[in-house]
């Protein structure tokens, strides 16, 4: 458990644009008494390059996730943060659990399946480990949940340049393409579940806001395709017998993956900050 102030180790699972630029604020002292230990990308090379970049920590990398756990490296772990997919995240979290290793998760939409999360909720107590979910490229979570109780209807309106949602398995089932988007439209309607299955890599958020509110099957989710927009949008509105709640957030996407919102990175960076630091919390 994270108890002291020695240095932890963590280990970062997924080298694209969230885990790089974590793995590069550690680096940089920007995250004090943390080491990278390790890292595991199933591309040998990412990890490889992001290992080049470090100048004060010398991961081990691995490419094997059998290989990975199995490691003296992997038992010294205090924490374990995946940056990598929904995919990635359904394989290696309950194994990781049962290892006893606490772990803050970014792809939080595989969580919007129940089965999983439901097994994964009861690996997490009878191990007795912490489960971490940052909040991501939305606001609003601490709000959220503090109402959650009386909440009768939750909605999430993303909007996003196509050029970001080209490779969504939802362009694979309709005969839209990002391409054909010349004007703002509105693509999809639906709940958090399907929002999270149709769209993988761009509305994590939507089981994130469902896991705090009213649930994944009750949050309604519209996606909005705009060639004209720069950045990343998110609209929460939520209505209950507390009153309304309507939270906007811009996000400028990250410099290299245009699919993730900056603001994502940041919170994941502000999340390991707190998480391993003693002193002052704010918010829950």
């Amino acid at each position: 458990m994270l108890i002291n102030h020695m240095k932890k180790n963590i280990s970062i699972i997924g080298c694209g644009a969230i885990g790089s630029e974590l793995a590069l604020s550690v680096d940089r002292m920007m995250i004090e008494n943390v080491n990278i230990s390790s890292f595991l990308d199933i591309k040998l090379e990412n990890a490889e390059i992001l290992k080049s970049k470090l100048s004060n920590n010398n991961p081990i990398v691995f490419n094997n996730f059998s290989d990975y756990i199995k490691s003296d490296t992997f038992k010294d772990v205090d924490l374990v943060v995946e940056a990598a997919s929904q995919n990635a995240l359904t394989s290696y979290l309950n194994p990781i659990i049962l290892l006893k290793k606490d772990i803050l998760v970014m792809s939080v939409g595989a969580f919007a399946n129940p089965d999983f999360f439901s097994q994964v909720i009861k690996n997490v107590e009878k191990n007795d480990i912490n489960l971490y979910v940052p909040s991501g490229a939305i606001a609003g979570i601490d709000a959220i949940k503090s109402v959650r109780s009386s909440i009768s209807y939750v909605t999430l309106t993303t909007t996003k340049n196509p050029n970001s949602l080209k490779d969504s398995p939802f362009f694979k089932k309709t005969n839209l393409t990002a391409d054909s988007i010349k004007k703002r439209t509105l693509i999809f309607e639906g709940s958090a579940i399907e929002a999270v299955q149709n769209f993988p890599a761009n509305v994590n958020v939507a089981a994130l806001l469902g896991l705090a509110g009213i649930g994944v099957e009750k949050t309604k989710v519209n996606v909005i395709a705009d060639p004209s927009l720069r950045i990343n949008k998110h609209e929460i509105k939520v209505i209950g017998k507390f009153g309304e709640l309507i939270v906007r957030v811009k996000n400028v996407p990250s410099p290299t993956n245009p699919k993730t919102s900056y603001l994502a990175i940041l919170s994941v960076i502000e999340s390991l900050r707190s998480i391993t630091t003693k002193g002052v919390k704010y918010g829950t």
